[in-house]
Order: structure tokens, then C-alpha cells, then sequence
């Protein structure tokens, strides 16, 4: 069964934009270039607005990732590349991306399900990303087995452990290592996630207790009411209660760090996209006041992109709620 109509969420998220003074939303200096490199991923995640999982064939092709290397080159205000999925280390590329755009200064972060380390001819991995100096930014939405593997699957949280244990030995974590290891939450229903210092202390405190294990900060993530997560809420009749929620927990403070003003995303066909959400719902980037299909071979730099509107409708509340919400974690 399909998500509602937009249009029956009680307050629109253009019109609060419109009375906060953010209307249009426009984009600023980007220094973020997000990449998804396909839907291939070694797990079938609940909550996964993606929808990813190992039986999806979109994958970029060799060319896409050339592409995109050549605009980063000729784009200096892009100071991180992240790469995402899917895994995006199932992707034949994913080296190729991260040595290219470490080559060119570049910071890169992998968004990591921890999981595709164990996965046949995967043992590379995480030498890699630490002679490439990656950022490692892993999900794991809880610090208990039961709740872990009842969002992405069992065995996920044993395994899940085994991989930052094989992160922490490599000097992930460490102060001074220059080796970053973010975890990521998200809230197991519909519900906001809690404030994020506050369980960033408690995941510390009780993975280093039960495992000791070390990371460097924790990134609190709103659920998107999009994808597998928006039917599982229409499937149990929460879906209008989740939107209202989102509403009522409106914060115009989050507005001018909302990651569509400083990041854009990337499919892996090569369409460029305001954020990882709009590519997921097909909601094009704007070029001229006018949304088509605008890809990487029509832009000769990101930085042509600076002061474009940008495409918004009322799943970015889930963006605004609360302490807001982005692919780094918490904004206010």
C-alpha cells in the first residue's frame, strides 16, 4: 500500500518556510557531494528509505564514477565526498572514488553498515579505509543485540561488534589517530530520536563497559517518513500520527543548517538531486527555476549550482522536527 498524499499532512512544510522567512529555500556554498552508488546492499533493512538490498541491480557504472571524479576536480568549494547505498563498498568503483577523491585533498566519508566486512572476498575493506584515512560513519541504532537485529536483521548486532572491534584495532577511534568512527541512531518506530549528547554518553559509556569499544561521536538520525519506513507506518495505521508529530515538533531553528544548503546528492545513474531523500522520491534538482532531469554532465562545476531554489515538500519535516536531523547527525 502506498504512503498518503502529501497533501493530507495538517500543516504544509512550504508554508512554514513561508512564515519563517525561508521561502524559497535556497542553497549555499556547497562543501558536501554526497554518492549514491547504487541499491546493492548485503542487508534489507526495515527502516531503510533507500530500500536497498542484495537482490536491487542499480549500480553505477564506470563512466558515472569518472564523471563525478572530473567535476570534483574542477569544484574546490567541495571539501567532502560522502559515498553511500546501498553498501557502496559492494560497488566495483568504491575504490576507485575514494583513492581518486583522496588524491584531489579531499575528505571521504563510507557510510557503513559493518556488516559487508564479513561478506565473501570483503576482507580488504577495512585496511582500506584506513590507509585512505576514510571516515567510517557505521549504523548501529541501539546498543542491545535484541533491538539491533529486530530493525536489520538477526545476527546483524554480533557482527556489527566484531566489525568496530576490527575498526578499533586498525586505530579507529582513537585520539590522534586522524581515524574517524561515527556510529549512527535511529529511533526503532515513530518516534523523534532523544537529545543527541546525551546518547552519545550512553552509547560510550555501555559499549566500551560490554565490549570496549571506542568511537568518536554518535549522529542522531529522524526516521523519513519515505520508503520501506512510510509503508511499514501505513501498514500498522501510524502514518497520519507520525506526520502530525512531525508538525507539532516544527523548529524554524534548524532551518539555516538543513544539509540541502550545503550538500548535493548524487544518484547513481547521475542525476543530481537536492538530498539524498528528494533522489529516493525522485524529486529532481532545480536548474533554472525549472526541475528536469539535470545529471553531472550538465553542470561543469558544483559550485554552478550556488544559490539554486531548492525542491522541498513535506517529508522534510522529518528534517526539522525536534533537534533536527542530517546526514550529520543532530543540528541544533
Amino acid at each position: 500500500m502506498d504512503a498518503p498524499a502529501e497533501d493530507v499532512v495538517p500543516s504544509d512544510f512550504a508554508g512554514l518556510l513561508g512564515r519563517h522567512g525561508f521561502a524559497p529555500l535556497r542553497r549555499d556554498r556547497v562543501t558536501t557531494l554526497q554518492v549514491n552508488v547504487g541499491k546493492l546492499c548485503n542487508q534489507a533493512c526495515h527502516h531503510c528509505h533507500v530500500e536497498a538490498g542484495p537482490k536491487r541491480t542499480e549500480i553505477m557504472r564506470r563512466d558515472t564514477a569518472e564523471r563525478i571524479v572530473a567535476l570534483l576536480g574542477a569544484s574546490p568549494d567541495v571539501e567532502t565526498v560522502d559515498l553511500t547505498g546501498g553498501a557502496p563498498e559492494l560497488n566495483p568503483n568504491f575504490r576507485f572514488l575514494v583513492e581518486s577523491a583522496r588524491r584531489l585533498g579531499r575528505h571521504v566519508i563510507d557510510r557503513c553498515n559493518l556488516t559487508v566486512f564479513f561478506e565473501p572476498n570483503m576482507e580488504w575493506l577495512p585496511d582500506f579505509l584506513a590507509s585512505n584515512a576514510v571516515e567510517v560513519v557505521c549504523s548501529l541504532p541501539c546498543y542491545s543485540a535484541k533491538n539491533v537485529d529486530l530493525q536489520r536483521g538477526k545476527g546483524v548486532f554480533e557482527r556489527s561488534i566484531a566489525a568496530l572491534r576490527w575498526l578499533n584495532a586498525l586505530g579507529y577511534g582513537d585520539a590522534g589517530s586522524g581515524l574517524r568512527l561515527s556510529l549512527v541512531y535511529n529511533p526503532l518506530g515513530p518516534a523523534l530520536p532523544p537529545p543527541q549528547a546525551q546518547l552519545e554518553a550512553d552509547y560510550k559509556r555501555e559499549l566500551f563497559a560490554a565490549f570496549g569499544i571506542r568511537f568518536d561521536r554518535l549522529l542522531t538520525i529522524t526516521n523519513m517518513p519515505i520508503g520501506r519506513f512510510a509503508a511499514d507506518l501505513v501498514r500498522m495505521g501510524k502514518y497520519d500520527a507520525y506526520m502530525s508529530l512531525l508538525v507539532n515538533h516544527f523548529n524554524p531553528a534548524t532551518l539555516p543548517g538543513v544539509m540541502c544548503r550545503s550538500l548535493v546528492s548524487i544518484g547513481w545513474e547521475g542525476t543530481l538531486y537536492d538530498c539524498d531523500f528528494n533522489q529516493m522520491l525522485g524529486i529532481r534538482l532545480q536548474l533554472n527555476g525549472a526541475p528536469f532531469a539535470a545529471t553531472i554532465r550538465d553542470i561543469a562545476r558544483i559550485e554552478d549550482l550556488h544559490d539554486t531554489g531548492i525542491a522541498t515538500a513535506n517529508h522534510c519535516l522529518g528534517c526539522t522536527a525536534g533537534a533536527g536531523s542530517s546526514c550529520g547527525g543532530a543540528l541544533s
